[in-house]
């Protein structure tokens, strides 16, 4: 492979794993009764129109078919990809659950 080849090759990986990272975050958001769209809306108010969001949404299940997916699981991987916002407003909503 040539550097332009390995190039395309890491940026291809980092798109699919970015996309997994949305995937978990929309899934955790169904099993925990919390809608994604509007947490995003509420971490990045400026990017209401989320195309990698929205395809993810479509590849969740309902939370009666899902693996539990841990809280801390989600907070790592929002961070790994430098969603610090989203991960804040995450960490606000498990804040609340476990003070009911």
């Amino acid at each position: 492979m040539d550097e332009k080849e390995v190039e395309e090759q890491v940026i291809k990986s980092y798109q699919h794993d970015e996309k997994m990272m949305i995937l978990i975050y929309a899934q955790w958001c169904i099993n925990n009764d919390l809608d994604p769209k509007s947490l995003y809306e509420k971490a990045y108010p400026s990017q209401t129109k989320n195309e990698a969001l929205r395809e993810a949404l479509e590849l969740t299940v309902p939370k009666k078919e899902s693996e539990e997916i841990p809280s801390q699981t989600v907070l790592n991987v929002l961070q790994l990809f430098g969603n610090d916002d989203l991960a804040f407003i995450v960490q606000e909503e498990i804040d609340k659950e476990v003070k009911r």
